[in-house]
């Protein structure tokens, strides 16, 4: 009876060690989600917890949005976790730093782009041609779409899809809860406008991209050779693992939901591997990133604003909002949110190579840059874009990138058929058929 007691003991402490270790990834997982469809996407709590939320064990949260203070308490056993929403910055998760702390972050108060959208032409504003480009069949185009959001299995999941041809709307089509006015989250698409944020402060000589970062933990030993351009080619040689499971916590989903500084948890990584070597992606190095770039604008108002001022003003993105952590970073690796429209527009800057309107927004060749293969690679990835050159889209056009998000997230960017293509959504990994999906947009295309 003693050895059998001893046993149940050891068993019941085991389950509670685990417990304690998965339940903040359960429950934050919850509380940051819900909060931002609820107070940053303009969703409903039912459709979160019915959809983005629904599966194990996540699912097993209870959750409370609290709408008068505009926050959300998840509750898994014992164990609980919130996320508070400030205007400008979107929700964050507390964790590491106090609830006070979290709600102190500020927004300083920058202008949108003067004058009506809905009088302004596209792309600068909302106001859409009823002239529709040649080289075009938008009957063809529309059956496509049909079939995407019949649900089947090779497009289940479809929140929206926005097609931009020859710098026009083509076609624009939402799932029946949603609307042109709904935000969407980005996940790691948001690493590519952590590139597009990196140029903007090239173009204004405040960055180099090949100089070490001088972080003062990586004096001592060879990450002190970490640069910009290793970060965001994903070859920085950091230790980071990015698997996703429902039963453990990993680096990335840690990082997302254990701690208040993501960069600097993702800067404790030892490095296995020389810089600019060997290839693997990594939610931490455009986290890292943020938190350099912080460090460099230097004033909080400032670093704030910047994505407001230098990119999103520029292009007409109104809707855009882009998450911070507690300790008040940009989360550079997965939390933006935008409409399907200003999602399009980041799309067609990078078309235009970086270009808008006739204003040289990203320096002059950064396109290039972003879109030249990174050592390692295999030809599948750039600068924080993904690439063709690896093969993903055999019989597409080698000069294709694309921005990725989990669940089903993406911008696709085809220069040479003039062509923005994005797509957003809840679908588990591996279910779209992107092949069939760009095929038969590129087929209605003459």
């Amino acid at each position: 009876m003693r050895s059998l007691l001893v046993v149940v003991v050891l068993l019941l402490g085991g389950i509670l060690l685990y417990l304690n270790y998965l339940a903040p990834g359960i429950t934050g997982y919850a509380a940051k989600n819900l909060a931002s469809g609820v107070f940053v996407a303009g969703r409903t709590q039912e459709s979160i917890e019915k959809e983005d939320i629904n599966f194990f064990p996540v699912q097993y949260s209870k959750n409370f949005v609290d709408f008068e203070n505009r926050e959300v308490t998840s509750k898994f056993l014992l164990w609980k976790s919130k996320a508070v929403f400030n205007e400008g910055l979107g929700t964050t998760l507390v964790t590491d730093f106090s609830e006070a702390d979290v709600e102190r972050l500020e927004y300083p108060e920058v202008q949108l782009p003067a004058g009506d959208p809905d009088t302004i032409p596209w792309p600068a504003g909302d106001l859409i041609s009823d002239t529709v480009p040649s080289g075009i069949n938008i009957q063809m185009l529309n059956e496509m779409l049909d079939r995407v959001f019949e649900d089947t299995v090779a497009y289940r999941g479809t929140f929206a899809v926005t097609v931009v041809y020859k710098d026009q709307i083509v076609a624009e089509r939402f799932r029946s809860d949603f609307t042109p006015e709904f935000r969407f989250l980005s996940w790691s698409m948001a690493k590519s406008f952590t590139n597009a944020m990196v140029g903007t402060m090239v173009k204004e000589e405040l960055v180099d991209i090949d100089k070490p970062l001088g972080l003062e933990a990586w004096a001592k030993d060879n990450r002190s050779k970490i640069t910009l351009r290793h970060l965001m080619n994903m070859n920085s040689g950091l230790d980071f693992n990015e698997e996703y499971s429902k039963l453990k916590l990993t680096d990335a989903t840690t990082m997302l939901l254990k701690n208040g500084d993501m960069s600097g948890y993702a800067i404790t990584k030892d490095l296995i591997a020389e810089p600019g070597k060997a290839w693997a992606y990594s939610s931490g190095s455009s986290n890292i990133v943020q938190g350099y770039l912080r460090s460099v604008i230097g004033d909080d108002n400032k670093y704030h604003s910047w994505p407001r001022t230098a990119l999103f003003n520029k292009i007409g993105m109104r809707s855009a909002v882009w998450e911070v952590d507690a300790s008040g970073t940009f989360v550079g690796s997965s939390y933006l949110y935008a409409t399907m429209r200003d999602y399009a527009r980041f799309g067609l800057l990078y078309l235009h190579d970086g270009k808008w309107l006739g204003e040289q927004v990203l320096p002059e060749g950064w396109v290039k840059f972003t879109a030249t293969p990174a050592e390692g690679s295999d030809g599948e990835y750039g600068a924080l874009f993904w690439l063709n050159d690896g093969g993903e889209f055999s019989e597409k056009p080698d000069d294709l990138f694309y921005c990725v998000g989990y669940d089903g997230q993406r911008i696709f960017i085809i220069p040479s058929k003039d062509l923005v293509v994005v797509r957003t959504g809840c679908t588990p990994r591996g279910v779209v058929d992107w092949q069939a999906f760009l095929n038969d947009i590129l087929a209605s295309l003459d």
